[in-house]
């Protein structure tokens, strides 16, 4: 028997949650194949299509049946999705009726959907997004020169992140368009997601003990995203996040993690997301979503959420 997703006309943020709610209802029974439909998307951003990869590799482990997609009706999602090589990597957690290659046309992305499996997978992310994120973070944005090294040495952060503690393969996608709605300004949108044990699961060793009962899913991600504590013994491990976090925070820009039943951010005073929630619909691993607004003096002039 097959079960429907529905995936909501705009799959950002809160698509995802949407999303991830449908698939722990349609996965509830253990078997059965689930159809993911996407033919009423109108919009999706890079949190939202990489999360329809997580979601998908999900669903796949859970019934051991690989789930199916209708392909989105707009003509502009649908040309958005290739340029994203979306359908390269959904080859590896849907049944597709025919293999795709990799989009030929050219892309504004800063950095198309890609997965990160090595640390050799990490390098090569930072490397291709050198010359885009100098032309973006300089020209687009406004910001000078040094932050050009500091986004990368943030993305090799947070890549490596999901390699370490996720035990899983992950995949990464960074995108810049104007956020209207928002802040009337160009933005860098960085999505990173993982379908691992997850920060409760990788920090359960050497940290619940000392918490107790309260230990859960929020506890780890206050521990790792605030404490800089780490699974692991070495000195200065586990401060990762914490550096992300300080960077994030002099951009002025937003970073929020969900693992589990929970999430933490660093909340800007250009958005009204919670600071910490609990209480989300379950999944597994890590999902990340970071926002590096333009700088202030360089508002952008236009309307709508352009690519």
């Amino acid at each position: 028997m097959s079960r429907v997703v529905s995936v909501p006309s705009v799959l950002d943020q809160d698509g995802f949650e949407e999303i991830v709610e449908e698939t722990n209802r349609a996965t509830e029974a253990g078997d059965g194949r689930v159809i993911y439909d996407t033919r009423r998307v109108r919009w999706v951003s890079p949190y939202g299509l990489v999360g329809l990869l997580a979601a998908g590799k999900v669903a796949r482990e859970r019934t051991g049946l690989a789930p199916s997609i209708e392909r989105p009706e707009s003509k502009d999602v649908r040309s958005y999705v290739e340029r994203m090589d979306f359908w390269p990597n959904a080859a590896e957690v849907f049944d597709l009726p025919e293999r795709s290659g990799r989009s030929h046309r050219e892309s504004d992305a800063l950095l198309e959907i890609t997965p990160i499996r090595s640390h050799r997978d990490v390098h090569q992310v930072v490397e291709r997004v050198r010359d885009r994120a100098s032309a973006i973070l300089q020209k687009k944005l406004g910001h000078p020169k040094p932050s050009v090294i500091q986004f990368s040495v943030m993305l090799s952060e947070v890549c490596q992140n999901v390699l370490e503690h996720a035990q899983a393969d992950g995949w990464v996608c960074a995108q810049t368009y104007y956020w209207k709605e928002r802040l009337g300004r160009d933005v860098v949108v960085l999505a990173v997601m993982d379908v691992g044990v997850g920060f409760q699961g990788s920090l359960a060793k050497e940290h619940a003990r000392r918490y107790g009962d309260r230990w859960s899913a929020l506890k780890a991600l206050e521990a790792a995203f605030l404490e800089g504590e780490s699974r692991f013994h070495d000195p200065g491990r586990g401060q990762g996040l914490q550096a992300i976090r300080r960077q994030v925070d002099r951009w002025n820009g937003e970073i929020r993690i969900r693992s589990g039943d929970a999430s933490i951010a660093r909340v800007p005073e250009w958005d009204d997301i919670p600071g910490t929630e609990e209480g989300l619909p379950e999944f597994p691993g890590a999902q990340v979503l970071i926002v590096i607004p333009a700088r202030e003096e360089r508002d952008g002039e236009g309307g709508g959420r352009e690519r």
